[in-house]
């Protein structure tokens, strides 16, 4: 075969990858999805999760909070870095800080969804469970290492987050059109339903969101929420399409009895490799789920449940360019330490996942 018909092959492969995502996952899946993300950024202030991570906090408030609140600012791998920082010169205690530094981009709404959806609903319920029990481990040992006599208490400095601060916008009106809108998101993408009972019900949520954020959102609420879910959808989907679309000409190069050899069963060595090249490579938002469903095989089933696993809870929350931004921020050993516990972490729990479903 000549390498004209090699690369015709791989386009070939990359496109059709491309559009067997689009048509399955765009317009029940991702499209629902960017709105809650956007309704999620825009209506409720970070300042409501944020404040709970400072000194006074106790450990029952502030590591289910800091652990869970990656999907209520719903950040991604970039942006989780600043955010760290910025709570971390604000007197945030080590151990909050790195759980929410780890469950920020792992527990992600849109990623967790798309890797149900896309990948199976066991594994999108695993990653969820394992990302913030992850985040609370991780952070309590941080906590136990290097503040032994603090329990969630770092430093207090007087741009500490005021605790009395608002606790949102909207009153009932922001939950109850999260709730709509998570609503369109369950109904598109049921299987339980027909065609026409479900658009139905669709175009009825559709309705009363739409009279919610009319009654109940002022002009700059409702501009924010448009611009929110904008933003997110412009940044992402084309970097998703450009990464889905390479995954699948990758994918059609892949010595796939390799990758089954060192992935395809849920051993010691198969989820810790897929640990440590999770924790190198660069997965942008919802990039992973592509990566390990076409690149790594999980979908075709040459991947094992376990390193699968491993990939999807370390992959997103490390990197080579986020290792060097955290070394700058907590300094060599601490980050050695974190680095070292989200890869033995998502290693055991590869393997016990692997172990439960196989």
């Amino acid at each position: 075969m000549t390498a004209s018909e090699l690369l015709a092959g791989a386009i070939d492969a990359g496109l059709a990858t491309v559009l067997e995502y689009l048509s399955a996952h765009v317009l029940t899946c991702l499209i629902p999805a960017f709105f809650i993300a956007g309704a999620i950024s825009a209506l409720i202030q970070k300042e409501t999760i944020l404040k709970y991570f400072g000194a006074g906090s106790s450990r029952w408030i502030c590591y289910p909070v800091a652990a869970t609140s990656g999907t209520v600012l719903a950040v991604c791998s970039c942006t989780i870095l600043p955010i760290f920082a910025g709570i971390e010169r604000r007197g945030a205690g080590i151990g909050p800080a790195t759980a929410f530094l780890f469950s920020g981009p792992a527990i992600n709404l849109l990623a967790i969804i798309l890797t149900a959806r896309v990948l199976g609903l066991d594994l999108g319920i695993a990653r969820a469970i394992a990302a913030v029990s992850m985040a609370v481990v991780i952070g309590l040992i941080m906590e136990a290492i290097f503040e032994k006599n603090k329990a969630c208490q770092g430093r207090t400095e007087s741009n500490a987050v005021d605790p009395s601060a608002a606790d949102g916008q909207g009153g009932l009106a922001t939950p109850a059109f999260l709730a709509v809108l998570v609503g369109i998101l369950l109904i598109a993408t049921s299987s339980y339903l027909s065609a026409l009972p479900k658009a139905g019900a669709v175009a009825l949520l559709i309705l009363a969101g739409a009279h919610l954020m009319r009654r109940s959102f002022t002009q700059i609420e409702r501009r924010a929420f448009l611009d929110e879910t904008w933003w997110l959808s412009k940044k992402i989907v084309p970097l998703l399409l450009v990464g889905t679309f390479f995954t699948g000409m990758i994918g059609n190069f892949l010595p796939v009895e390799m990758i089954r050899m060192a992935f395809g069963t849920n051993s010691l060595a198969a989820c810790l490799l897929a640990s440590i090249i999770g924790a190198l490579l660069y997965m942008p938002t919802l990039l992973e789920v592509p990566i390990v469903g076409t690149l790594f095989g999980y979908s075709t089933g040459v991947t094992a449940p376990g390193p699968a696993l491993a990939l999807l809870l370390a992959g997103p929350s490390l990197s080579l360019p986020n290792m060097f931004v955290i070394w700058g921020v907590m300094g060599g050993r601490m980050t050695a330490v974190y680095i070292g516990l989200v890869v033995i972490a998502a290693t055991l729990i590869g393997m016990l996942y692997g172990a439960l479903v196989s």
